[in-house]
């Protein structure tokens, strides 16, 4: 069981930055697939960026590349998501995920295990 817990969304500004990060409980974080996940409001969730188990692979959605980077540390048992050039059409709330199964991550969001609570992420001027 891991469980997830999001922090550091708020206001930003377009064109500004912004970091959330994503803390899991347990000894098993290393062993999971991460994953950012959005939702805007009367939207669907959409699929953000994943990282590898071992954090040497990521993977974005194209409206987010170049832009966005995904980092974990294992040590901390964090997983980031630093958010740069932001848009007013990035408001959502994030969602952190953990999968299991997939060593390199999954762009699907059936494929994950655990789920956090979600951090409100707002751009606008």
């Amino acid at each position: 069981q891991v469980q997830l817990v999001e922090s550091g969304g708020g206001l930003v500004q377009p064109g500004g930055s912004l970091r959330v990060s994503c803390a899991a409980s347990g000894r098993t974080f290393s062993r999971h697939a991460m994953g950012w996940f959005r939702q805007a409001p009367g939207k669907e969730r959409e699929f953000v960026a994943t990282i590898s188990r071992g954090g040497g692979t990521t993977s974005y959605a194209d409206s987010v590349k170049g832009r966005f980077t995904i980092s974990r540390d294992n040590a901390e048992n964090t997983v980031y998501l630093q958010m740069n050039s932001l848009k007013p059409e990035d408001t959502a709330v994030y969602y952190c995920a953990a999968d299991r199964t997939h060593s390199s991550g999954s762009l699907y969001s059936t494929d994950y295990d655990y789920w956090g609570q979600g951090t409100q992420v707002t751009v606008s001027a």
